[in-house]
This record gives C-alpha cells, sequence and structure tokens, in this order.
C-alpha cells in the first residue's frame, strides 16, 4: 500500500492505489479484468465480463429507493502506456509508481492512469459501500476505450440496463460534458525495396524528444509541438542541403497521443557531417523559440551511429518526407458558433519508416460529419501524392448534445447547492463513449464528469487532489437524489 491510499476521501483514493499494481494498458487488459471480477466477488457483487471484454457490476436499489431511475455508472478500464525515455517500466507486467506532489499525485516517470482508474475507483467505492443511498446501480467498465473503443463498439444494447449514464472521463471537476467528437483512424502504407547503403557514408541518429506531448482531443489546441511533424522539417532540410538519405524513422507510440519524441537515422557524406550537426544545434534553437514557453523542455540530439545496411531509396524517401510535411496537423477548425472549443483536428501520432515499410497512423476527430470526411480526404490527398496506400477504420459517432437533459438540471442545482458555485455545461473535442453508447441505447439521458486531471496521456499526468473530495460528494448527492422512474 502506498501513501496515497491513506488520501482523502479514502474510498476512492484506496481503490485506485488498488489499480496503479494491476498493469492495464491498452491492448493487455486480461490481468485487470481479473482482477475487477475477483474483487467484486471478494465484496459479495454481482460481476461478469461480457463478449466485448467489458465488466459489468450491479447492486441493488437501497431500501426505499427501488423505485429510482437505474444509474449506469461508466469508465474504460484501459490506460495510455507512455513513458519517459529514460525509463524502464515495463506496463505489461509493472506496477505504476505513485507519489504525491503537493495537491497533485503523479507517477514516476510514466502516465498515471487516472485517465481513467479514477472512474474504476469511484464505481468500486460505490459497489462496496452499503451505507450509501442510491437506486439501482450497475458499473460498466469498458476495454480498450483508447486505442479502439472496442468494447463500447461490440458491446450488445441489452448488456446494460441503465435509466441514466453518468460517464465518470471528464477532466475537470465542476464541469458537465454533454457532447463530445467523434472520431476515425486513418493509416497510410507503402513498401518499398530499399537501397544499399553507399560505403563511404557516415551514419547519424537525431532525436527530438522531451516534448510536452499530451491528448490528441482536449490539448491539442494549446500549441504543443509534435515530434513528427517537427522532425519532417528538419530531414527535409537534411536531404535538400546535405545530401543526406533517410535510413529510419521511428515517432510517437500512440494513436492519440500528441507524439513527444521521434528519432531519424540518416547517412550522408562525410565531409557533410560536421557541418550537419551545426545546422542540428540551430533548429534547436529555432524549436525552442517556435515552441517557448510550452515546450520548456525539448531535447534535439545528434549522434554518429553504426552505418545502417540500407536505406530508402531517393524517390520514395522524397515522397514520404515531402507527404509527411504537406500532411495537415493539429486543428482544422474551431466550432463556429462557439470558437472556444474545437470542431475537427487531425493528430500525425505515429510514423515508422525502415526496412522496406512505411506506415503513418492518425487520429481525425471532429463533432461534424461532414467535416471529419472533409479532413480525412485533404489527408488522404497527401498521401496518396506519395503512392501511399489510406485506409481508415474504428469510426466512432459525435455525441450530441440534449438540452432537455433531466439529469443534467438535476447536478446543475446539485453542484450549487453543494458548492455554491456555478458548474459549467459545456462540450469537448476528445472523443467520450457517450456518443457510441447513447447511438445504441437513444433513450438513456447521458453526461460525463470527473475530478481534475491535468497532461493525461503523458508522463506528466496527475490528478488533482482535492477536486477528488468534492467529485465524490458530488456523486454521492447525485445517486440520493435520482428521480423517480414514471
Amino acid at each position: 500500500m502506498s501513501e496515497i491510499a491513506n488520501l482523502q476521501p479514502q474510498a476512492i483514493w484506496k481503490n485506485f492505489d488498488l489499480l496503479t499494481q494491476v498493469p492495464r494498458p491498452s491492448g493487455h487488459l486480461e490481468k485487470v479484468q481479473q482482477f475487477l471480477l475477483d474483487w467484486a466477488a471478494s465484496k459479495g457483487v454481482e460481476a461478469f465480463k461480457d463478449e466485448a471484454g467489458n465488466v459489468i457490476m450491479r447492486k441493488p436499489a437501497s431500501a426505499g429507493m427501488e423505485n429510482r431511475k437505474m444509474v449506469t455508472l461508466q469508465g474504460h478500464m484501459d490506460m495510455v502506456p507512455q513513458k519517459t525515455k529514460d525509463s524502464t517500466h515495463n506496463f505489461e507486467t509493472d506496477p505504476i509508481q505513485t507519489y504525491i506532489d503537493g495537491d497533485w499525485v503523479k507517477a514516476k516517470g510514466t502516465t498515471l492512469g487516472s485517465d481513467d482508474g479514477m472512474a474504476l475507483a469511484t464505481i468500486m467505492a460505490v459497489m462496496e459501500d452499503d451505507t450509501l443511498k442510491h437506486g439501482p446501480i450497475e458499473g460498466f467498465i469498458t476495454a480498450d476505450e483508447e486505442t479502439t473503443m472496442y468494447g463500447v463498439n461490440h458491446m450488445k444494447a441489452d448488456v446494460i440496463e441503465g435509466d441514466i449514464l453518468l460517464n465518470l472521463d471528464d477532466e475537470t471537476e465542476g464541469e458537465m460534458i454533454i457532447g463530445s467528437a467523434g472520431g476515425v483512424n486513418m493509416t497510410a502504407t507503402l513498401e518499398y525495396k530499399p537501397q544499399d547503403v553507399d560505403a563511404n557514408d557516415v551514419a547519424v541518429k537525431v532525436t527530438l524528444h522531451k516534448l510536452f506531448g499530451g491528448h490528441s482531443g482536449l490539448e491539442i489546441n494549446e500549441g504543443r509541438c509534435n515530434a513528427n511533424k517537427a522532425m519532417a522539417r528538419l530531414v527535409q532540410d537534411a536531404i535538400a542541403n546535405f545530401a543526406a538519405c533517410l535510413a529510419d524513422w521511428k515517432g510517437g507510440n500512440m494513436r492519440n497521443a500528441i507524439p513527444s519524441s521521434a528519432e531519424v537515422v540518416l547517412t550522408l557524406p562525410k565531409e557533410n557531417v560536421e557541418a550537419f550537426k551545426e545546422v542540428v544545434a540551430e533548429w534547436r534553437q529555432t524549436f525552442k523559440d517556435e515552441y517557448d514557453p510550452i515546450e520548456k523542455t525539448l531535447e534535439l540530439d545528434v549522434e554518429e551511429v553504426a552505418l545502417p545496411s540500407q536505406i530508402v531509396p531517393e524517390e520514395i524517401q522524397d515522397n514520404l518526407v515531402d507527404a509527411l510535411c504537406a500532411v495537415h496537423n493539429g486543428v482544422y477548425r474551431m466550432i463556429p458558433y462557439n470558437k472556444e472549443i474545437v470542431e475537427t483536428s487531425s493528430n500525425l501520432a505515429i510514423v515508422e519508416i525502415g526496412e522496406g515499410k512505411a506506415k503513418f497512423l492518425i487520429l481525425i476527430r471532429s463533432s461534424r460529419d461532414s467535416m471529419r470526411e472533409c479532413c480525412a480526404e485533404t489527408l488522404e490527398s497527401a498521401f496518396s501524392m506519395a503512392g501511399m496506400k489510406v485506409e481508415t477504420d474504428g469510426d466512432y459517432p459525435a455525441w450530441q448534445p440534449n438540452p432537455h437533459s433531466e439529469i443534467v438540471e438535476l447536478m446543475k442545482g446539485i453542484y450549487h447547492e453543494l458548492f455554491n458555485e456555478e458548474s459549467l455545461v459545456t462540450v469537448v473535442h476528445a472523443g467520450l463513449e457517450c456518443g457510441v453508447i447513447g447511438a445504441l441505447r437513444p433513450n438513456m439521458d447521458l453526461v460525463s464528469f470527473g475530478p481534475t486531471l491535468r497532461s493525461p496521456h503523458t508522463p506528466n499526468e496527475r490528478c488533482n487532489i482535492p477536486s477528488v473530495e468534492k467529485y465524490w460528494k458530488f456523486v454521492k448527492t447525485i445517486l440520493e437524489r435520482v428521480p423517480e422512474k414514471k
């Protein structure tokens, strides 16, 4: 048990501490699925796993509250596995190491997993506490939300029974989300025949790292550096002015995370190496100037490495780098009627080039289907001109706001009563599972909220301790006041 288990409210923090000990990166959920089922069995809570890998828990109403609408508490079990360059953490086997820094809980060198571990800890706290007052409740804990939304995309509509969905995946306390963006994955690929390297050349590895990275929805408008886009500019310069050839490129590792690092291996004539190193130093300063004060820890390094045996053929290389420079990344359009919120965006998340294959992975988000298609067509055009094969998959719908939501009106009143503050009702550019669930269960009343998290999907992810206490008080009061079934 770590020090966070004793934080208040202990009902949530002790369970979150348990979750940090269970590996649960996206795509590797067997351990956390079994943990949740075993935990439920130990507490006498009804629980089962459906065909899509989701875990469902159910708890009957408190005495005298059997006539209330059924509430579904919902969150996802997977976490984004991001770590610092010097971390040796293995997300499939190692527990998350947490620590307290003032008002924040953080992790040592990795993502914290409060996205969406706070939701799971909340569901566990509700399920095990027999002193709470509430109507019938179920917990709906979904699989692989961060990568493909597999759990909700493959769920059966009748696997949950609630009238009201409380999605616990928002990241600002005092905020209620009533709409979110849809999204689609784009993958561009190309196979090529590698070319033998000139034995007289020298190889260098250029590494851009220690960038902020971040959530490709919530933080796409904050001006952070995309490592792949920045590296493309440098590589284009190296090819044009130093006779460089591209051998290898590795940038980013999660489709829904702004890439915080990228590294390339280039070959070039020996007589150009020193001049190129000087230009890399100039690029380092350029990037620091461009992204000041956001990217305070940005580093750009160059070192000589062993000469690879093969490189990308010149024509293929030029086409690929041109495509990376040309393709749109970041905010595509703001919502016309609410210019503070992003409508459409793309994230050039992963770039892999080497050994005869090139692969680019992008996540496109939009709250408007037509603009999502427009953005996708723009990106496809850039990649098609490079001769790449472009495919899309994993699309999920936007969640359209319900201006007449009964639960939202109730929650607004409760929040003001408890804290003498007004809550913020808004929409968000992140992709929440509510859109998929709402399409399957159109009569369900949906809202998303949660405690305050910052920098999710990065090793700087942190959870605000005071906000969890307010959030837990809010949750308990909502459950007490859920309307009666009509």
